[in-house]
């Protein structure tokens, strides 16, 4: 084992998957969770222009951004992915996989994953 590779981080995972595959519907969460990238002060400690950079790249994809706490490395066990509230809200029309489930009426809101307590 290399110690000197970099350890990946856990939203270097592939992100979850937002929709459900047999029924159409595309999940977002309900309200910003905690620690939301889109919550003043950053509170994720990302690195200046992180944001901007996550949001350009996701747009340009026909994607988006899923909830870090819902990605696996953060989730509780059977966590299932979900849109990142504070992106839906600010990129609403823009983001594909919304308009979609939109016009199919199958958006469904999400609470956040409770953490666990340690």
């Amino acid at each position: 084992m290399n110690s000197n590779r970099p350890q990946p981080e856990p939203d270097d995972d592939p992100a979850p998957a937002v929709a459900d595959p047999a029924t159409g519907e595309v999940r977002v969460l309900a309200r910003l969770c905690d620690t939301c990238i889109y919550h003043p002060g950053n509170l994720m400690h990302l690195a200046p222009g992180r944001l901007r950079q996550l949001a350009t790249e996701a747009l340009a994809a026909d994607g988006h951004i899923v909830c870090h706490s819902t990605l696996p490395a953060l989730a509780p066990p059977s966590t299932k992915g979900a849109i990142c509230r504070g992106f839906a809200n600010v990129h609403g029309n823009a983001i594909f996989a919304l308009r979609m489930g939109a016009a199919f009426g199958r958006i469904v809101e999400v609470p956040p994953p409770v953490k666990a307590k340690v």
